[in-house]
């Protein structure tokens, strides 16, 4: 299985996005500094998809990362069901642009 994922960084809330086909490894690498882009904060993961073809999902990956109105729509969900988490859902919580 290959993966798209998303993180989210614990001290700004930033998210980032990778492609991987050892989804467990790659966390690890990635809370380990091991990664230029996310090597100043923890993170963890916070939404991922899963492909059994890394065309796929290498192809979805430059999809979202390209395209801001996909990747929009994505981070808008995660944000979404992040704040429905922490609050105990009911309603739809205000999201605000960083």
């Amino acid at each position: 299985m290959y993966y798209i994922y998303v993180l989210q960084a614990e001290i700004d809330g930033r998210f980032y996005l990778g492609c991987s086909s050892n989804l467990r490894s790659r966390l690890k690498a990635h809370n380990a500094r091991q990664n230029k882009s996310t090597k100043y904060s923890k993170r963890k993961l916070v939404y991922y998809e899963a492909y059994q073809s890394e065309s796929y999902a290498r192809l979805r990956e430059a999809s979202l990362k390209h395209n801001e109105r996909m990747r929009s729509f994505v981070y808008k969900r995660i944000k979404a069901s992040l704040n429905e988490e922490q609050f105990g859902g009911g309603g739809s919580p205000e999201l605000k642009p960083r």
